[in-house]
């Protein structure tokens, strides 16, 4: 059979509980690199329609690294002329504590590889302020994130008092980390807080909690290359010791979450994902 996108659903006893069979379902492994891409661009424009049907507009909030480049097909033909860019309301979910031009701002990759190729309105675009402190920029990004909500731009959680964005996308490390929400970390257990600063972590940032993230109606988590095989394995591996592995506590409560992989990233997992 050929298997250019092999949709790994999960099939396990249906009698397993905490989020476990979530986790498993929506596993996605592209053969190439193009099939990758073509399939985030299908992803998100499907969930950018239904979410304008829906409510008259989309929150997309992304990871940095190379997440930007991976949606580059967005920025082309078919999908930048069909997508209804005007009620698209772009974030982050995290950003580095560097100048806004610095090559580390997840807000400049962004702006380089996808915001500038596309017709985003610029008052759309909710990047977490640059050259201030950690604290005040983590203040900052929730109060402006909690005017979308009041707004109803962006809806709240019926079973939370987070904001439920209609698509999270973030990309899995190698230390199993998403966002800036580390292994070990403290930000894991912050539950208050919608946006918490990080600084006794490989990089000073800030970063969306975890209830934020599984509050969102949409998740996915992306894997590529084979320096994140191991951690792809281990999050769709059996339990482990909580905050240890950051992307297995990614479950969101009223939501779906997806995973993409290319197959270098999906090397190490067993032929019950690989559906060989």
């Amino acid at each position: 059979m050929n298997r250019s996108e092999a949709d790994l659903e999960y099939r396990g006893d249906s009698s397993w509980n905490s989020g476990m069979e979530n986790r498993y379902s929506g596993v996605r492994v592209f053969d190439s690199n193009e099939e990758l891409l073509t399939g985030l661009a299908e992803y998100v424009t499907q969930i950018s329609d239904a979410s304008v049907k829906e409510r008259g507009a989309f929150s997309l909030v992304l990871s940095g690294g190379n997440l930007p480049t991976l949606l580059r097909k967005l920025t082309k033909a078919p999908y930048l002329r069909t997508l209804e860019w005007s009620k698209w309301h772009l974030l982050w979910a995290d950003e580095n504590l560097v100048a806004k031009k610095h090559p580390d701002s997840n807000y400049r990759q962004a702006k380089e590889a996808f915001i500038s190729k596309v017709p985003i309105p610029p008052a759309h675009v909710i990047s977490v302020a640059h050259g201030v402190p950690g604290e005040q920029a983590a203040e900052d990004y929730e109060f402006r994130i909690r005017q979308l909500v009041r707004d109803r731009t962006v809806a709240a959680s019926l079973s939370t008092d987070c904001p439920r964005f209609d698509l999270i996308l973030l990309l899995l490390g190698t230390d199993g980390h998403v966002a800036s929400l580390f292994p070990h970390h403290s930000a894991l257990e912050v539950k208050s807080q919608w946006v918490a600063p990080v600084y006794d972590a490989p990089r000073e940032s800030v970063t969306i909690t975890l209830p934020v993230i599984n509050s969102a109606a949409n998740v996915a988590i992306v894997a590529t290359g084979t320096g994140v095989a191991p951690a792809l394995m281990s999050a769709l591996g059996v339990t482990l010791p909580r905050g240890s592995h950051p992307a297995q506590l990614v479950s969101p409560t009223d939501g779906n979450l997806a995973w993409f992989s290319d197959a270098y990233a999906a090397s190490l997992l067993s032929s019950d994902f690989r559906g060989i």
